[in-house]
Formats: C-alpha cells, structure tokens, sequence
C-alpha cells in the first residue's frame, strides 16, 4: 500500500495549487508584467479583474473554434500555411507550457453537424472544433499568459481562426478528474 499511496500523493501534490486565490500582490505583479510585455490596457483590465475574482479552484476553458479557411501569411510561418499548420505552431508551445504548469487538454473534438441549439448569437451556427483545456488554477493560468513567450507565439492562433468564443469554468461536477480516476486505478490494481 505504501509505494501507491505515495505515488498518489506525489501527483496530487503536483496537480494541485494548494496556495489559495491570488493575493493582491501576486496580482499586482501579473498587471505590472503584462503592462511591461505592452499589452492592451483594455486587456489589462479584462485580466486584472479575472485574477481579483480568484477562488483559488481549478477550472476549466471552454473553447468553441472556426478555423480561417484561406489564413494570412505570418512573421514566422511558411507563406501559404494552413490554420492547422498554425494552430500547431502555436500548440507546440502551449502544450509544454501546459504540461509544466500541471494544465492541459481535456477534450478536444471535431464538429460533425451546424449548432443545433442557438439563442441570440449571430454567427454561431458553424463551428469547425471543440476543446476543453483545464487549468491548475488562475496563478498557473497567468503565468501562461503572461509569459513573453506566449505573446510571441499567440498571432499563429489569431491567424488560424476565423472566430472562437472561450471562456472558463469551475466544475462542479468533473468525474474526469485524473486524481479522481488514478485513485480509483491505484485502489482497483492494490
């Protein structure tokens, strides 16, 4: 029992963020970093008021994604690159930036029929994918984004994408919880 138990505390204790919400200084320095990378103010502010909201939970980004069909040429990329050329330059380095951060895909999966269900939205009717992507927490999120790196990298997504809607949320019920299904493994195997 004990090389499992272990194991299992080992990789709670990674995939999990045990600080807590954001502290006003944690906030303060995410704003400074983002005003020091020259990001918009508008999103500064959008941003700013997403981390002072922390639960200190988990959550996760619901993304709804219309790939461009004909994308511009970007600094960057191969003249004439298809979005998913350019969406797999930009996942290229989100994906270990993810990783690292105990973050990562949950769901990702191709449309196979128009909306079926759209209520005040012009223009939802078509999408090409959906993904969910979950995150450790608002602090691991931050750090993503923040990151110079990311900002170097993100104009590949921009330019793949004819239109997506993202946004987060905190679960409350997510029976796909690896900590919940390698415990279940752990106790099933001993």
């Amino acid at each position: 029992w004990l090389v499992p138990v272990l194991l299992y505390a080992v990789f709670v204790f990674w995939y999990t963020d045990f600080s807590g919400p954001l502290s006003n200084t944690e906030v303060d320095q995410f704003v400074a970093t983002m005003k020091t990378n020259g990001s918009d103010p508008e999103v500064i502010a959008f941003i700013e008021t997403f981390a002072q909201q922390d639960s200190g939970r988990q959550f996760l980004m619901v993304n709804n994604i219309d790939m461009n069909e004909n994308p511009p040429n970007v600094e960057g990329a191969e003249p004439g690159e298809s979005a998913d050329d350019l969406m797999g330059r930009y996942m290229a380095h989100m994906i270990p930036a993810l990783l690292i951060r105990a973050c990562h895909p949950v769901l990702i999966g191709s449309a196979v029929y128009p909306s079926m269900d759209v209520v005040g939205i012009e223009g939802a009717e078509n999408w090409d994918q959906a993904a969910l992507f979950r995150y450790k927490s608002r602090r691991a999120f931050l750090d993503i984004v923040t990151n110079q790196a990311f900002k170097g990298e993100h104009h590949f997504k921009t330019a793949a994408l004819e239109k997506t809607i993202a946004f987060p949320i905190e679960t409350n019920w997510y029976l796909s919880d690896p900590r919940l299904l390698l415990g279940l493994m752990l106790l099933a195997l001993t």
